[in-house]
C-alpha cells in the first residue's frame, strides 16, 4: 500500500457542528475512506485542531492541521497531488498541488441581495473558479444557477448529489420527549431556511412544531408569527440535537416539514425521507430535484390559508396511498457511496 496520501480534502467547515457542510464533510469523507481503502490508498483532510480531536474519521484518513496563517498562505507537507476544496467560498489553496476539485453547493448570495455580501462572494467564487481544474455542483438547481450568473471560461459542471446517511447507531428518545404528536424541522435557525410560514399548521388540530438547529435571532420572528396564530405554546425551537436525538426525531414525525427559499441540496429532507414519513417542502431551489413525486410542495408564495389545505390535502394521500414506501424509495436514490465514487473518479483523472 502506497503510504502516502494524494488527496486530500479540505474540511475546515467541520469546525462548526449541526451544519450542513459539517455533515457534508464528514459523510462524503467517510465514504472515500473506504473507496480508498479498495483501492489501497490513503487519503487526507485538511482541518483545524479542534476537528482533529474528535477522531471521526477511519485509520486509513491521516490529517493536516489547519493553521491560522493558512489562508494567506499554505504549502502542504509530503507530496499531495490533488487538492479538494469542499466549500465554493473557501479560504485555503495550496501552492504545492498540481490539480484543485472545486464544490459549489449554492448561490444563495445572489438572491441576499446586500451589497457587501454580495461583493464578497463574488469575488471569491469566482477566484476559486479561475484555480479550480474540475467543478461539481451538488444538484442540477446548483448546475443551472451557475450556468447563469457566472462565467466559468469554458469549464464544465458535474453534477454530483449529495447521499442519504444512513444511520446505524443507537436511536435515543430525547429527555423531553414530546407529549403528542408533532411536526419536525431541522436547520440553522436563519431566515432562508424560512421557519416563520410554519407555525399556521398548527390550525385547527392537535399537534405540536419541533424545530431543531442552530439558534439565531431569527427564532424572535418565528415566535410572533406563532402567536399571530394563538399556538406558541406549541412551537417548540429546542436548539441543536445529537445525531442519536435528531433520528429519533426524524422517525417518529407526524410530518417533516422543511420550506427552505435558498437550498443547494437539502440534506435533512432525504435523511427524512429515509423514514417513509410524509415529506412538505417548498417548491423553490433544489428541493423539488430531491423530493420528487414523493413530496407535498407549498405553494411558492406560502399563503396561509393555502399551506393549511396543502398540509391537510398531503396527509390525507398519504394515509389513503400508503405512500412511506414509495418515499424511502426516493431517498434511497441518493447515496454517500455513489457520490463517493464519482468524485473518486475525478480525482484518478486528474492524478
Amino acid at each position: 500500500m502506497d503510504i502516502s496520501p494524494k488527496i486530500i480534502l479540505d474540511c475546515d467547515k467541520m469546525k462548526k457542528p449541526n451544519t450542513g457542510l459539517f455533515s457534508f464533510c464528514l459523510y462524503l469523507t467517510t465514504a472515500l475512506g473506504k473507496v480508498a481503502t479498495e483501492e489501497d490508498e490513503y487519503l487526507s483532510v485538511f482541518a483545524p485542531q479542534s476537528v482533529l480531536d474528535r477522531n471521526l474519521f477511519d485509520k486509513n484518513i491521516t490529517y493536516v492541521r489547519r493553521r491560522l496563517w493558512n489562508k494567506y498562505y499554505l504549502n502542504l507537507p509530503g507530496d499531495y497531488k490533488v487538492w479538494h476544496s469542499t466549500f465554493q467560498l473557501g479560504l485555503y489553496w495550496p501552492k504545492n498541488v498540481q490539480s484543485n476539485v472545486l464544490t459549489i453547493h449554492d448561490l444563495n448570495f445572489l438572491y441576499h441581495r446586500r451589497e457587501k455580501d454580495y461583493e464578497f462572494c463574488m469575488k471569491n467564487i469566482k477566484r476559486n473558479i479561475e484555480r479550480a481544474d474540475r467543478i461539481v455542483a451538488i444538484s442540477e438547481f446548483t448546475k443551472s444557477d451557475i450556468l447563469s450568473h457566472l462565467d466559468l471560461n469554458g469549464k464544465e459542471v458535474e453534477v454530483i448529489h449529495n447521499g442519504c446517511h444512513k444511520y446505524d447507531g443507537p436511536v435515543i428518545e430525547p429527555l423531553n420527549k414530546p407529549t403528542r404528536p408533532f411536526i419536525f424541522s431541522l436547520g440553522t435557525i436563519l431566515p432562508k431556511k424560512n421557519f416563520h410560514v410554519l407555525p399556521c399548521l398548527l390550525k385547527d388540530n392537535d399537534l405540536d412544531l419541533i424545530i431543531a438547529g442552530n439558534i439565531s435571532s431569527y427564532s424572535l420572528q418565528i415566535m410572533k408569527e406563532a402567536h399571530k396564530w394563538g399556538v406558541s405554546d406549541r412551537v417548540k425551537i429546542i436548539g441543536p440535537v445529537d445525531e442519536s436525538n435528531k433520528q429519533w426525531y426524524l422517525k417518529n414525525c407526524y410530518a417533516f416539514v422543511f420550506p427552505s427559499i435558498a437550498e443547494g441540496f437539502g440534506l435533512p429532507v432525504v435523511e427524512a425521507m429515509n423514514y417513509g414519513v410524509p415529506v412538505f417542502l417548498s417548491k423553490h431551489t433544489s428541493l423539488p430535484e430531491i423530493g420528487g413525486d414523493v413530496a407535498t410542495y407549498f405553494n411558492e408564495d406560502f399563503d396561509p390559508e393555502g399551506m393549511i389545505n396543502e398540509f391537510n390535502e398531503g396527509l390525507k394521500k398519504y394515509k389513503e396511498t400508503d405512500m412511506s414506501t414509495q418515499i424511502k424509495a426516493q431517498s434511497s436514490k441518493f447515496s454517500w457511496d455513489t457520490a463517493a465514487r464519482e468524485y473518486w473518479k475525478i480525482y484518478k483523472e486528474l492524478l
